[in-house]
């Protein structure tokens, strides 16, 4: 199911990213375009990799199996990602908060959807041939 997920994407738009991190890391994220890579390994362990001129981050995981993560701003979560009606869902938890990545293909398109308390942020991205 995640293989529809699989390849190499670039980022086209990114609206609201402003409102979900830090100073810093929005003025250089703004002005960078990442791509987000995915991939599966034989184990079934899936590879999630930003990956910009300013900053890579990668993840390893399984799905439904919680893990550490160090996100691109540095926070310390705990996560798990699950496959939910097509959707692949990413849930970080730390000092008593929550974020949720929904990230989807529609429509030859990957859309991310970043969910904050009230903040909305949506990265779309196009896959690379």
């Amino acid at each position: 199911m995640v293989d529809k997920f699989v390849g190499t994407w670039k980022m086209t738009t990114s609206e609201n990213f402003d409102e979900s991190v830090g100073f810093a890391t929005r003025q250089v994220g703004n002005r960078t375009k990442p791509n987000l890579i995915l991939c599966v390994d034989d184990q079934g362990q899936i590879c999630m990799k930003s990956q910009s001129t300013f900053k890579t981050t990668e993840i390893k995981f399984k799905l439904n199996e919680s893990f550490e993560e160090i996100t691109a701003d540095d926070r310390k979560t705990t996560t798990v990602v699950t496959l939910e009606n097509g959707k692949l869902v990413q849930k970080q938890t730390w000092d008593g908060k929550e974020s949720t990545i929904e990230r989807e293909v529609t429509d030859g398109k990957l859309i991310a959807k970043c969910v904050m308390g009230d903040v909305v942020a949506v990265r779309t991205y196009v896959k690379e041939a």
